[in-house]
């Protein structure tokens, strides 16, 4: 939002939501029934549904593109972080798309010139590259400067500018009024074109596709024109800008102004002096190497769509299904088999704290192929070859995160230091600060907890904690209490349960559904496994995954790791940033176990905090 928002800042459908789409609606059904009933073949009436759905693929593109460049650090041209404020005032990045949709039908409709267009005409190509060229140009560069006069901007402009870091959606996130000014400047080749009867399908279209593309690139944050190009053709500089070239106007302000061509700024002296050493610089700019990786999966097959790379909203925001992604299930089985068969780790965020550079990768693996024993074999093969990528670019811890390390697929992570004993990278497991966030989730004054789920190495961690504690620890099953029991060592604290009736519950992955139904009411479910139970009951409530709330300092956090609200981050991964701040020269895998109180007091002493779900019910509880 501008610092002193002006008139027409909001855009009119604001109010609407997710439902402004239907303001589209009864023009997409006549434009169709027009079409395929009433035999009207007017091709730009038709097309321009599909239109306005290239366009947002098209922007989609940009900002996967851009976001995986930006991780890798080749050619990033800012380094300051983006934060969710951003993200969320970017999240109507689709009305302009809309607004294009609405005018392109009116017009259709009121002007006789602007229906049953050719496909193609040359002399309207024509027309349209000079008249951009000349008017379209000359006259934003001085409307540019206007917005930057402290009364315009201030109610207006500052919008756009608040995003110091570009992302190419960044590009498009003006105030209404300030679009409809671009609109009536951008109209200048599309309506002489009409009125001259010189407009083609392809000039309408593909002059606006041509202001996205190049939109989409100025505010990519990474350099990808070549200087080959520049010293072929050397004009070439005054009539195409760079992304390095519009990211000095958001750094500086005064300078840079002009649209896609420099040319105005060369002739009245706005052109920034540090522009050419900009451009090199990134151009030169390689690959960043972290200090800290961070090894996760897929979950669902469209949690393709809430990665960072995905779809900014989505990512911005725990993850939770949403119906319209039904939609796109072609794409998303598309996505599938592009992974599985082709798929290789790749980076998904990069984050700064303190003195270390840490980076997200994601193994093309869904949940549900760790379950199927032919697929073990290809998995920990990605996961070595990940650790020893790792181990080559000199990283000095990797937690293997969200990856079902079990003893089954890989003896929770010990299989690769067997396979490699010479590495020099850690592998962090995560385990022993999982513990520590469940055994600090459980309110004080709690006498009894019942046990529930896959009794994995951080849930007899946590029963033999709990039992030296003198809390009393109880299962369900006669099994299960015997294998605790040779781990615990327990005859008292150690008991099998007969009854639901235990309020608080440390549950895991093999939680059934059915024993919720019977657990009392007010019950408190804290998980300790990497998932989250289903939610069977409304008269309980159910704790976060094991996890800490990131401190501020922590920089460039805009999207959420999986089902956890904004900020929060994952024990797993918050264990491999504690372990090398630390400088702990440990692996932490296998049966290993690290000091759980010291692991836990090394995490608050940098910041992170335990995340409280309901503290009133908790303290009610307790």
């Amino acid at each position: 939002m501008a610092s002193k928002p002006g008139l027409l800042t909001d855009w009119p459908w604001k109010q609407l939501g997710s439902f402004k789409y239907m303001i589209l609606a009864p023009w997409v059904v006549h434009s169709m029934y027009s079409f395929a009933v009433k035999g009207e073949k007017d091709l730009l009436n038709f097309l321009v549904l599909p239109f306005l759905l290239s366009r947002m693929l098209h922007n989609q593109l940009w900002i996967t593109i851009s976001r995986h460049r930006t991780a890798k650090g080749n050619n990033r041209i800012v380094d300051k972080s983006i934060e969710f404020e951003q993200v969320d005032r970017e999240s109507n990045w689709d009305d302009q798309i809309l607004l294009t949709g609405l005018l392109f039908y009116i017009f259709n409709m009121i002007i006789t010139g602007a229906s049953h267009l050719a496909l193609w005409r040359t002399d309207g190509v024509v027309i349209t590259i000079l008249l951009h060229t000349g008017p379209v140009e000359f006259l934003y560069y001085w409307l540019h400067r206007a917005l930057h006069h402290h009364y315009l901007y201030s109610r207006y402009h500052s919008h756009h500018h608040s995003s110091i870091v570009t992302e190419p959606i960044s590009s498009v996130i003006h105030p209404f009024a300030e679009h409809i000014a671009y609109f009536l400047l951008f109209a200048i080749p599309m309506l002489t074109t009409v009125f001259t009867g010189t407009a083609s399908v392809a000039v309408l279209f593909g002059y606006i596709t041509y202001i996205d593309l190049m939109n989409n690139m100025g505010h990519c944050n990474f350099e990808l024109i070549p200087k080959r190009l520049f010293s072929i053709i050397p004009p070439l500089k005054y009539m195409m800008y760079t992304p390095s070239f519009h990211s000095l106007h958001h750094t500086q302000f005064r300078t840079n102004y002009s649209l896609f061509m420099p040319i105005y700024d060369y002739i009245y002296g706005t052109m920034d002096k540090s522009t050419d050493e900009l451009y090199e610089t990134s151009l030169k700019r390689k690959e960043e190497s972290p200090n800290v990786v961070h090894l996760t999966h897929l979950t669902t097959p469209e949690s393709i769509y809430h990665l960072r790379i995905g779809f900014a909203s989505l990512a911005s925001r725990p993850h939770i299904s949403e119906w319209y992604l039904w939609l796109l299930w072609p794409v998303t089985f598309w996505s599938m088999i592009m992974t599985c068969v082709y798929g290789r780790t790749f980076i998904v965020e990069r984050n700064t704290f303190k003195t270390l550079k840490l980076q997200s990768w994601a193994l093309p693996r869904y949940n549900i192929q760790y379950f199927f024993q032919w697929q073990r074999e290809a998995i920990n093969g990605l996961i070595e070859e990940a650790i020893l990528q790792a181990e080559g670019k000199g990283i000095k811890v990797l937690s293997l995160g969200l990856l079902n390390q079990g003893e089954e697929l890989n003896r929770n992570g010990e299989l690769y230091i067997q396979r490699n004993p010479q590495l020099k990278i850690k592998v962090v497991d995560g385990s022993s600060l999982a513990v520590a966030v469940v055994l600090n989730s459980i309110p004080k004054g709690t006498t009894q907890v019942l046990l529930r789920g896959n009794l994995s190495k951080i849930a007899y961690s946590i029963a033999f904690a709990l039992c030296q504690r003198g809390i009393q620890v109880a299962t369900l099953y006669e099994s299960e209490y015997e294998k605790l029991k040779l781990t615990t060592k327990s005859e008292t604290n150690l008991v099998l349960s007969r009854s639901y009736a235990q309020k608080i519950w440390l549950v895991g992955d093999e939680l059934m559904e059915e024993e919720q139904l019977k657990a009392s009411k007010g019950t408190l479910f804290i998980p300790f496994s990497q998932f989250p139970p289903k939610k069977m009951r409304n008269d309980c409530v159910y704790h976060y995954t094991p996890a800490m709330s990131t401190p501020m300092s922590f920089e460039n956090l805009h999207c959420c790791e999986n089902w956890l609200p904004r900020r929060a981050m994952s024990a797993w991964r918050v264990a491999g940033i504690v372990h090398a701040l630390e400088g702990w020269n440990v692996h932490e895998c296998g049966n290993t176990m690290l000091d759980i109180e010291k692991v836990w007091l090394a995490s608050l002493k940098h910041g992170f905090q335990p995340l409280i779900y309901d503290s009133k019910f908790i303290k009610d509880l307790a």
